[in-house]
Formats: structure tokens, sequence, C-alpha cells
């Protein structure tokens, strides 16, 4: 049985002590492919070296809404040439209003910017929303009326009105080690009623730790207590929901398959 993690941040400070023996664990405890996420465009060389090491990691090419006014002069053209071998998405990139670190209108470019160089790329977007599920769903259905493009929702904690708008356009969904905190109700929802053929896990490790290593270092290993949550939310066996999800992550980012 293999299972996926679609997003790990290995190059973060969290992992500069010890990154080979995280990525040991990670094969030791069944973890095949990885995407290794960039949030920055200076980050990039970082991100693309992690890749380069392993023929099961992957990588992004992107900048976080957190990061967007230092991105100001993003353009897509830029993205298509700053990509390389190992790219398989691009992001992740998207609309954050809880911290407010960026401008709306600065993020909101930066996310128009990234989802062109994905057209481009012919690469899905790996996005990322938190407080803004309306304007998040707006700038989708615009973009890709304009031109489709491919999606993934990752680490979704968002409502179910985003859920469907984007599931309406294709969109993937991700789920992390959120699933398995106790007042995660409203995720598990979204989690429960998604389409089957469009759920991929994830870690977005160092952070959110699953249950029952809340309060540690997140690691791509713990991936495995995900998909047992959702496996048992779903009824499914470990193996078939394993299957599934590999399944879905080879659609999602065909570059990587």
């Amino acid at each position: 049985m293999m299972l996926i993690d679609s997003h790990v941040n290995l190059h973060a400070a969290a992992f500069d002590e010890d990154r080979a023996a995280v990525i040991a664990r990670a094969r030791a405890a069944g973890v095949g492919p990885m995407v290794t996420i960039c949030d920055k465009l200076e980050n990039r060389d970082a991100v693309y070296a992690i890749a380069a090491g392993d023929d099961r990691i992957w990588a992004s090419l992107g900048a976080h809404p957190h990061y967007a006014k230092d991105h100001a002069e993003m353009t897509p053209e830029a993205l298509v040439e700053l990509s390389g071998p190992d790219v398989v998405g691009i992001g992740e990139t998207g609309l954050d209003l809880h911290y407010g670190f960026s401008p709306l209108n600065a993020q909101a470019a930066a996310f128009r910017a990234q989802i062109e160089a994905a057209r481009r790329l012919d690469l899905p977007v790996i996005i990322h929303t938190r407080e803004a599920d309306r304007e998040t769903a707006e700038i989708l259905e615009e973009e890709y009326a304009r031109r489709p493009f491919a999606m993934l929702l990752h680490c979704y904690t968002s409502g179910p009105e985003l859920a469907a708008r984007a599931l309406a356009l294709g969109a993937f969904i991700s789920f992390s080690g959120i699933l398995t905190f106790k007042n995660a109700h409203d995720v598990r929802a979204i989690a429960l009623s998604a389409p089957l053929d469009r759920v991929i896990l994830e870690t977005d490790c160092p952070y959110l730790a699953p249950v029952p290593h809340r309060g540690r270092r997140c690691e791509p290993a713990m991936v495995r207590e995900v998909y047992e949550a959702f496996c048992a939310l779903r009824g499914l066996p470990l193996d078939e929901g394993a299957e599934r999800i590999a399944a879905n992550f080879r659609a999602c980012f065909p570059a990587a398959a």
C-alpha cells in the first residue's frame, strides 16, 4: 500500500537539522510521492534541490498570498521562465484574509498571475484560501470562464459553498491532519460529502500534526493518520482508500505520474 503526501514544506527551517531523516521516516511509513511546496520565489532553488535529490519528490513554483506584496512584479511569463523539470504545480497561491499580511488587491493580482502561468504550463494551481470564500470563488469562476485550468484547494477549511463552486469547475480538494482535530466538524462534513474521485490528502508539514501527534512538528510520515481518519469517515478499507487517493493524485498532477 502506497500513501501520498500532496503538500509538504520540506524546505522549511523546521527540517534543517534532519531533513534526510524526515524523508527516510516517510519512506519507512509507506509514503511514496510527495509535492514539496514553494511559498515564495526566492525559495525556489531550495525547493528544486529537494525535489532533484529524490525521484519521488516533486516541486511546485509560486508565492503564498502572505507574500503577495513582495511579488508585485510577478508575471506569468516570469513564472514560466522560472519553472523547472520537477515542477508539477503552480502555487501555493490564493487569498488569505485572516492575517492580512498582504493587501487583498496584491493577493488577487498574484493569484491571477499564477493561474495564467498554470494555464500556459498545463499544470494545476495549488490554492490556499482562508476566510475568503466569496472572493476566492469569484476569481476562480472569472478566470475559468476566460480559459479553463486545473486546480487543487489544499488543506481545505472553507465552507460548503466554495467547495460546491470549485467542484463545479472540476477542482480537487485536499484535506490535512485537521480532519483528526476534535472540533473540526465542518471540515469533516466537507470531507464526507466531497465526491470520492476529487479528494486528495496531505500533511502541510511541518504544520498541523494530526492526532495523536498534536503539539509536535508534523512530518510526511504522519500522513498515515490523515488517511486513517478519512477512510474511517468514508467507511473505506485503508488499502482501498489509498488506491483511490493515488488515482486522484495522478489525475490532479499528471506531470508527477
